[in-house]
Formats: structure tokens, sequence, C-alpha cells
């Protein structure tokens, strides 16, 4: 298994885990109040198969019992390298504005959050969703949240965010673009579909914030000027 595809498995496992502990409504390492603690066989048996797969995919990924390798773990904060500029997509040098990057994210309202999805004919997950509207502007961004987190530059708090810039949440597991003006749009969650929202990313329950198109552009320009 190759590290991406490591990390990639590690990210899907985790937000499965999520998606049930949401369900249960009581953390992963403790027994909700109210049930026997009793678990059916199946589960068990899948419990221990991610087990297995997460294993392997920490070890793949340069992670051990005895400690980790901050280099072979990129896009973990605080394990990451330098940030890495964002590439041109092939055929375009790049561009955009701060209403090109919510013009581009229009294009996307409605459709379905899949997981893992990455067909805008059927359905998008958050970091595919960012992926896709910043291909459209002319910047290639890598697959996963772990790999997008390292692109572009830090911003230091959301005081500073510019529309367009990239809010990372749940320990970069979940990515947004800010809009400005208090909103952002993402695609949220199995159920739902890819809307503008009011904003709820703060500087208390933000891992990062990423700025992807340079200041020297006319995206630069133009969202120093916008309200924030």
């Amino acid at each position: 298994m190759s590290m991406a595809a490591a990390l990639e498995r590690i990210q899907q496992i985790q937000g499965t885990l999520g998606t049930l502990n949401s369900s249960m409504g009581a953390p992963a390492s403790a027994e909700a109040p109210g049930r026997t603690g009793q678990v059916s066989p199946a589960a068990a048996a899948e419990a221990a198969a991610n087990a297995s797969v997460f294993a392997e995919a920490l070890s793949n990924a340069g992670v051990t019992a005895g400690g980790t390798d901050a280099s072979a773990v990129p896009g973990v904060p605080g394990l990451a390298g330098p940030a890495a500029p964002a590439a041109p997509a092939a055929g375009g040098a790049g561009g955009g504005s701060a209403s090109s990057v919510e013009a581009a994210a229009r294009k996307y309202l409605g459709l379905p959050y899949i997981w893992g999805g990455n067909d805008p004919a059927a359905g998008l997950d958050c970091s595919s969703f960012v992926q896709h509207v910043f291909r459209d502007l002319g910047y290639e961004l890598p697959r996963t949240t772990w790999d997008q987190v390292n692109q572009g530059t830090p911003v230091a708090s959301m005081a500073e965010a510019r529309p367009g810039d990239l809010l990372f949440t749940f320990n970069t597991g979940h990515v947004s673009i800010y809009l400005g003006n208090g909103k952002a749009v993402d695609a949220p969650q199995p159920g739902s579909t890819i809307q503008i929202r009011d904003a709820w990313e703060n500087d208390g329950n933000v891992t990062a914030i990423r700025r992807i198109l340079p200041a020297g552009s006319s995206f630069g320009a133009a969202a120093a000027g916008a309200a924030r």
C-alpha cells in the first residue's frame, strides 16, 4: 500500500468512526450511558478488520508503536513539512478573484455529499469539492484534506481570513471554502448537499487556514477589499 493510499485509508476509517460515534451519541473510547456494552459478532468482526487495516496503514505511513516518523506523515498538523505551493493545472497558469472563487463553487451547489465521491455527475465529498473548485480556477490541489492542508500559505486566524481561503476543521478531517461576510461553502456530510451557509468556523475549532491563490493575483487585490 502506498503512503498516499495509506493516509487516504486512515482518513476514510476516521470518517466512518466519526459517523458511527455521532449516531451513537458517545465517544468511541467510552461506553454510552444505558448501553449494555455487548457487541454483535458482525460489529466485532468489522471493528477487527478496520483495526487491522488501520494498523497496516499506519505502518506503511511510517508510524509505529515506538514513535512517529514526522517526515513520513505529510498532511498531519504538527508533523507536516514545509508548505507546498498549489500547482497550476495543466494548460493554465492559475488565477482568479474573490468573486470567481464563489462563482466556481456555485456550479456545484445542490450536489449530494458522497463519502469518497469524485464525480460531479453523482456527488462529491468535502476535499473533492475543493479540488474541483480550484481546478476550475487553474490550480491543481491534492485529493485529500491531509494533503490539501499543506498547500498554499498559512493564515494565522479567522480575523485574517479572506474569501477563497480554505478552512480546515475536525483535526483536518473536513475542509470548507471561506466566502467572506460570515459565509462559507462546503460539502458537509452524508445526507446533505453542497451549500453556502453561515460560517460556524472560529479560532477555537479551526485546525488550519490556508491561502491557495497568491496575494499578487487578482484574487488578492479583490479579497483584500472584501468585507469579512
